[in-house]
Protein backbone atom coordinates (compact mmCIF):
# COMPACT_ATOMS: atom_id res chain seq x y z
CA UNK A 1 0.00 0.00 0.00
CA UNK A 2 1.15 3.54 -0.73
CA UNK A 3 1.09 6.38 1.76
CA UNK A 4 3.11 9.25 3.13
CA UNK A 5 5.62 8.88 5.94
CA UNK A 6 7.86 11.37 7.68
CA UNK A 7 11.40 11.61 6.29
CA UNK A 8 13.71 14.44 7.33
CA UNK A 9 15.70 14.09 4.10
CA UNK A 10 12.65 14.63 1.88
CA UNK A 11 10.80 17.79 0.81
CA UNK A 12 8.55 19.14 3.56
CA UNK A 13 9.69 16.16 5.64
CA UNK A 14 7.38 13.82 3.71
CA UNK A 15 7.99 10.84 1.43
CA UNK A 16 5.50 8.71 -0.49
CA UNK A 17 6.28 5.10 0.49
CA UNK A 18 5.05 2.14 -1.54
CA UNK A 19 5.43 -0.74 0.89
CA UNK A 20 3.20 0.14 3.83
CA UNK A 21 1.28 -2.61 5.63
CA UNK A 22 -2.43 -2.93 4.95
CA UNK A 23 -4.68 -1.54 7.73
CA UNK A 24 -6.22 -4.09 10.09
CA UNK A 25 -9.54 -2.64 11.30
CA UNK A 26 -10.83 -3.62 14.74
CA UNK A 27 -14.37 -4.84 15.42
CA UNK A 28 -15.80 -1.31 15.52
CA UNK A 29 -13.78 -0.02 12.58
CA UNK A 30 -14.29 -0.08 8.82
CA UNK A 31 -11.77 0.00 5.98
CA UNK A 32 -11.85 3.25 4.01
CA UNK A 33 -10.66 3.80 0.47
CA UNK A 34 -9.30 7.36 0.87
CA UNK A 35 -10.35 9.69 -1.93
CA UNK A 36 -9.48 13.05 -0.36
CA UNK A 37 -7.72 14.48 2.68
CA UNK A 38 -7.00 17.94 4.05
CA UNK A 39 -4.00 19.58 5.70
CA UNK A 40 -4.21 21.24 9.14
CA UNK A 41 -1.92 23.64 11.06
CA UNK A 42 -1.17 21.17 13.85
CA UNK A 43 0.22 18.66 11.36
CA UNK A 44 3.14 20.96 10.65
CA UNK A 45 4.38 20.54 14.21
CA UNK A 46 3.60 16.82 14.26
CA UNK A 47 5.68 16.21 11.14
CA UNK A 48 8.57 18.13 12.66
CA UNK A 49 8.38 16.29 15.99
CA UNK A 50 7.69 12.70 14.95
CA UNK A 51 10.49 10.28 14.04
CA UNK A 52 11.12 9.16 10.47
CA UNK A 53 8.57 6.60 9.36
CA UNK A 54 5.63 8.13 11.23
CA UNK A 55 2.43 8.34 9.16
CA UNK A 56 0.44 11.62 9.27
CA UNK A 57 -3.14 12.35 8.24
CA UNK A 58 -6.30 13.13 10.22
CA UNK A 59 -9.02 14.56 7.93
CA UNK A 60 -10.18 11.99 5.39
CA UNK A 61 -13.09 11.32 3.03
CA UNK A 62 -13.71 8.34 0.79
CA UNK A 63 -15.62 5.12 0.16
CA UNK A 64 -16.14 2.22 2.55
CA UNK A 65 -14.38 -0.90 1.24
CA UNK A 66 -15.21 -3.23 4.11
CA UNK A 67 -17.79 -2.52 6.85
CA UNK A 68 -17.04 -2.91 10.55
CA UNK A 69 -16.96 -6.54 11.67
CA UNK A 70 -19.42 -5.89 14.49
CA UNK A 71 -22.10 -4.79 12.01
CA UNK A 72 -22.13 -1.15 13.07
CA UNK A 73 -21.57 1.88 10.90
CA UNK A 74 -21.79 2.51 7.17
CA UNK A 75 -22.15 -0.25 4.61
CA UNK A 76 -19.75 -1.13 1.80
CA UNK A 77 -19.79 1.48 -0.94
CA UNK A 78 -20.98 4.30 1.32
CA UNK A 79 -19.31 7.68 0.90
CA UNK A 80 -18.10 9.00 4.25
CA UNK A 81 -16.03 11.63 6.01
CA UNK A 82 -14.00 10.76 9.08
CA UNK A 83 -11.54 11.98 11.69
CA UNK A 84 -8.63 9.62 12.38
CA UNK A 85 -5.63 10.10 14.65
CA UNK A 86 -3.03 9.39 11.99
CA UNK A 87 -2.22 7.33 8.86
CA UNK A 88 -4.85 9.13 6.76
CA UNK A 89 -2.51 10.28 3.99
CA UNK A 90 -2.59 6.86 2.37
CA UNK A 91 -4.60 4.73 -0.04
CA UNK A 92 -6.55 3.04 2.76
CA UNK A 93 -7.08 3.58 6.47
CA UNK A 94 -9.01 1.95 9.32
CA UNK A 95 -11.72 4.25 10.72
CA UNK A 96 -13.63 3.99 14.02
CA UNK A 97 -17.36 3.99 13.27
CA UNK A 98 -18.14 6.67 15.85
CA UNK A 99 -15.73 9.09 14.15
CA UNK A 100 -17.45 9.04 10.78
CA UNK A 101 -20.52 10.38 8.99
CA UNK A 102 -22.15 9.30 5.74
CA UNK A 103 -22.08 11.96 3.02
CA UNK A 104 -25.13 13.41 1.35
CA UNK A 105 -24.89 13.06 -2.45
CA UNK A 106 -24.70 16.86 -2.68
CA UNK A 107 -21.42 16.94 -0.71
CA UNK A 108 -18.18 16.22 -2.56
CA UNK A 109 -15.19 14.40 -1.13
CA UNK A 110 -13.23 17.65 -1.41
CA UNK A 111 -15.75 19.57 0.68
CA UNK A 112 -16.07 16.77 3.23
CA UNK A 113 -12.32 16.50 3.79
CA UNK A 114 -12.23 20.08 5.13
CA UNK A 115 -14.69 19.35 7.95
CA UNK A 116 -13.26 17.02 10.62
CA UNK A 117 -10.71 19.10 12.54
CA UNK A 118 -11.59 22.67 11.49
CA UNK A 119 -15.35 22.15 11.37
CA UNK A 120 -15.58 20.22 14.62
CA UNK A 121 -13.41 22.81 16.40
CA UNK A 122 -15.62 25.68 15.24
CA UNK A 123 -18.88 23.88 16.04
CA UNK A 124 -17.83 22.75 19.49
CA UNK A 125 -16.14 26.02 20.43
CA UNK A 126 -19.31 27.91 19.49
CA UNK A 127 -21.34 25.67 21.79
CA UNK A 128 -19.26 26.81 24.77
CA UNK A 129 -21.03 30.16 24.50
CA UNK A 130 -24.47 28.60 24.76
CA UNK A 131 -27.33 30.37 22.99
CA UNK A 132 -25.86 33.21 20.92
CA UNK A 133 -29.07 34.34 19.22
CA UNK A 134 -29.00 38.14 19.19
CA UNK A 135 -25.63 38.26 20.95
CA UNK A 136 -22.32 39.67 19.81
CA UNK A 137 -19.62 37.18 18.81
CA UNK A 138 -16.04 38.00 17.82
CA UNK A 139 -14.02 35.59 15.67
CA UNK A 140 -10.29 36.19 15.28
CA UNK A 141 -8.41 34.71 12.34
CA UNK A 142 -11.80 34.77 10.66
CA UNK A 143 -10.68 33.59 7.22
CA UNK A 144 -8.45 30.78 8.50
CA UNK A 145 -9.27 27.08 8.57
CA UNK A 146 -11.35 27.15 11.75
CA UNK A 147 -12.30 30.81 11.53
CA UNK A 148 -14.15 30.43 8.23
CA UNK A 149 -16.46 27.84 9.80
CA UNK A 150 -16.79 29.75 13.08
CA UNK A 151 -18.02 32.89 11.32
CA UNK A 152 -20.58 30.97 9.28
CA UNK A 153 -21.86 28.86 12.18
CA UNK A 154 -22.14 31.86 14.51
CA UNK A 155 -24.10 33.79 11.89
CA UNK A 156 -26.35 30.77 11.28
CA UNK A 157 -27.01 30.66 15.03
CA UNK A 158 -28.34 34.21 15.00
CA UNK A 159 -25.32 36.01 16.42
CA UNK A 160 -24.09 39.43 15.34
CA UNK A 161 -20.63 38.47 14.15
CA UNK A 162 -17.53 40.65 14.12
CA UNK A 163 -14.66 39.14 12.15
CA UNK A 164 -11.06 40.06 12.84
CA UNK A 165 -8.74 39.60 9.85
CA UNK A 166 -5.05 40.27 9.35
CA UNK A 167 -5.48 42.72 6.48
CA UNK A 168 -8.00 44.69 4.45
CA UNK A 169 -7.56 42.29 1.52
CA UNK A 170 -9.40 39.62 3.52
CA UNK A 171 -12.36 41.77 4.46
CA UNK A 172 -14.45 40.85 1.43
CA UNK A 173 -14.07 37.14 2.12
CA UNK A 174 -15.07 37.60 5.77
CA UNK A 175 -18.23 39.42 4.73
CA UNK A 176 -19.04 36.69 2.21
CA UNK A 177 -18.82 34.20 5.07
CA UNK A 178 -21.53 36.12 6.92
CA UNK A 179 -19.68 38.58 9.15
CA UNK A 180 -21.70 41.67 9.96
CA UNK A 181 -18.59 43.70 10.77
CA UNK A 182 -14.94 43.24 9.77
CA UNK A 183 -11.98 44.80 11.59
CA UNK A 184 -8.19 44.60 11.44
CA UNK A 185 -7.57 46.04 14.92
CA UNK A 186 -9.21 45.33 18.27
CA UNK A 187 -8.14 48.51 20.06
CA UNK A 188 -11.19 50.55 19.09
CA UNK A 189 -13.17 51.22 22.31
CA UNK A 190 -16.37 51.30 20.25
CA UNK A 191 -16.11 47.56 19.57
CA UNK A 192 -18.08 45.05 21.60
CA UNK A 193 -18.76 44.18 24.26
CA UNK A 194 -18.77 40.55 23.15
CA UNK A 195 -20.64 37.71 24.78
CA UNK A 196 -18.34 35.18 23.11
CA UNK A 197 -14.89 35.37 21.51
CA UNK A 198 -13.57 32.52 19.39
CA UNK A 199 -9.80 32.89 19.14
CA UNK A 200 -7.32 30.88 17.12
CA UNK A 201 -4.53 33.46 17.18
CA UNK A 202 -3.57 34.18 20.83
CA UNK A 203 -0.56 36.43 21.48
CA UNK A 204 -1.14 40.16 22.14
CA UNK A 205 -4.31 40.00 20.01
CA UNK A 206 -5.99 37.84 22.65
CA UNK A 207 -5.15 40.43 25.30
CA UNK A 208 -6.89 43.08 23.21
CA UNK A 209 -9.86 40.76 22.69
CA UNK A 210 -10.29 40.00 26.40
CA UNK A 211 -10.63 43.72 27.06
CA UNK A 212 -13.72 43.65 24.86
CA UNK A 213 -15.55 40.89 26.76
CA UNK A 214 -18.97 41.59 28.19
CA UNK A 215 -19.70 40.77 31.84
CA UNK A 216 -19.72 36.98 32.26
CA UNK A 217 -18.45 36.67 28.68
CA UNK A 218 -16.20 33.85 27.49
CA UNK A 219 -13.09 33.86 25.30
CA UNK A 220 -12.59 30.37 23.87
CA UNK A 221 -8.99 29.79 22.75
CA UNK A 222 -8.43 26.94 20.29
CA UNK A 223 -5.14 28.02 18.66
CA UNK A 224 -2.04 30.05 19.38
CA UNK A 225 0.24 30.55 16.39
CA UNK A 226 0.78 34.20 17.43
CA UNK A 227 2.70 33.21 20.56
CA UNK A 228 2.07 33.58 24.31
CA UNK A 229 -0.53 35.90 25.79
CA UNK A 230 -0.05 38.15 28.80
CA UNK A 231 -3.22 38.75 30.81
CA UNK A 232 -3.75 40.81 33.95
CA UNK A 233 -6.75 41.23 36.20
CA UNK A 234 -7.24 44.77 34.93
CA UNK A 235 -7.78 43.41 31.40
CA UNK A 236 -11.03 41.88 32.66
CA UNK A 237 -11.97 44.86 34.80
CA UNK A 238 -12.34 47.20 31.81
CA UNK A 239 -15.69 45.66 30.81
CA UNK A 240 -15.74 41.94 31.38
CA UNK A 241 -16.58 41.58 35.05
CA UNK A 242 -16.49 37.86 35.92
CA UNK A 243 -15.57 36.99 32.32
CA UNK A 244 -13.25 34.09 31.61
CA UNK A 245 -10.74 32.67 29.15
CA UNK A 246 -11.19 28.99 28.38
CA UNK A 247 -8.63 26.78 26.70
CA UNK A 248 -10.38 24.51 24.23
CA UNK A 249 -9.54 21.13 22.71
CA UNK A 250 -12.13 19.83 20.24
CA UNK A 251 -11.35 16.15 20.88
CA UNK A 252 -13.97 15.86 23.61
CA UNK A 253 -16.53 14.42 23.76
CA UNK A 254 -15.08 11.54 21.77
CA UNK A 255 -18.25 9.49 21.36
CA UNK A 256 -20.20 12.18 19.45
CA UNK A 257 -17.65 13.11 16.79
CA UNK A 258 -19.62 11.28 14.13
CA UNK A 259 -22.87 12.94 15.16
CA UNK A 260 -21.27 16.38 14.96
CA UNK A 261 -19.70 15.59 11.60
CA UNK A 262 -23.16 14.61 10.36
CA UNK A 263 -24.47 18.05 11.40
CA UNK A 264 -21.72 19.76 9.41
CA UNK A 265 -22.33 17.53 6.39
CA UNK A 266 -26.03 18.38 6.48
CA UNK A 267 -25.30 22.12 6.57
CA UNK A 268 -22.95 21.82 3.59
CA UNK A 269 -25.53 19.76 1.68
CA UNK A 270 -28.19 22.44 2.26
CA UNK A 271 -25.84 25.21 1.14
CA UNK A 272 -25.84 26.85 4.55
CA UNK A 273 -22.16 26.08 5.24
CA UNK A 274 -19.52 26.65 2.57
CA UNK A 275 -15.99 25.27 2.97
CA UNK A 276 -13.43 27.68 1.53
CA UNK A 277 -10.85 25.63 -0.35
CA UNK A 278 -7.73 27.48 -1.41
CA UNK A 279 -6.01 24.69 -3.32
CA UNK A 280 -6.89 21.26 -4.67
CA UNK A 281 -4.15 19.00 -6.01
CA UNK A 282 -3.21 15.39 -6.65
CA UNK A 283 -2.13 13.56 -3.51
CA UNK A 284 1.28 12.78 -5.03
CA UNK A 285 2.02 16.50 -4.70
CA UNK A 286 1.35 16.61 -0.96
CA UNK A 287 4.91 17.86 -0.12
CA UNK A 288 4.56 20.72 -2.65
CA UNK A 289 1.15 21.72 -1.34
CA UNK A 290 2.26 21.36 2.26
CA UNK A 291 5.21 23.71 1.70
CA UNK A 292 3.03 26.26 -0.10
CA UNK A 293 0.38 26.06 2.61
CA UNK A 294 2.94 26.46 5.43
CA UNK A 295 4.22 29.62 3.70
CA UNK A 296 0.65 30.91 3.41
CA UNK A 297 0.86 31.13 -0.36
CA UNK A 298 -2.89 30.56 -0.61
CA UNK A 299 -5.96 31.06 1.57
CA UNK A 300 -8.48 28.51 2.70
CA UNK A 301 -8.09 24.79 3.12
CA UNK A 302 -5.73 22.62 1.10
CA UNK A 303 -7.25 19.37 -0.16
CA UNK A 304 -5.41 16.49 -1.80
CA UNK A 305 -7.25 14.06 -4.09
CA UNK A 306 -6.48 10.42 -4.78
CA UNK A 307 -8.07 9.35 -8.06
Amino acid sequence: MRGFITDRTARAGLRLAGDLPEPEPGAGEFLLDVRAYAVNPGETKLIEERPDGWRPGQDVAGVVLRPAADGSGPTAGARVVARVDWEGWAERVAVPVHRSAVLDERVTHEQAATLPIAGLTALRALRVGGAVLGRRVLVTGATGGVGQFAVQLAALSGATVTAHVSGDERATQARELGAHQVVTCLRDPALGPFHLILDGVAGPLLTDAVRLLAPDGIAVVYGGHNGPTELRLKDFAMRGHNARVQGFISEHPEETKGEDLAILVSLVADGRLRPVIGRIDDWSRTPDVFEAWAKREFRGKAVLLRT
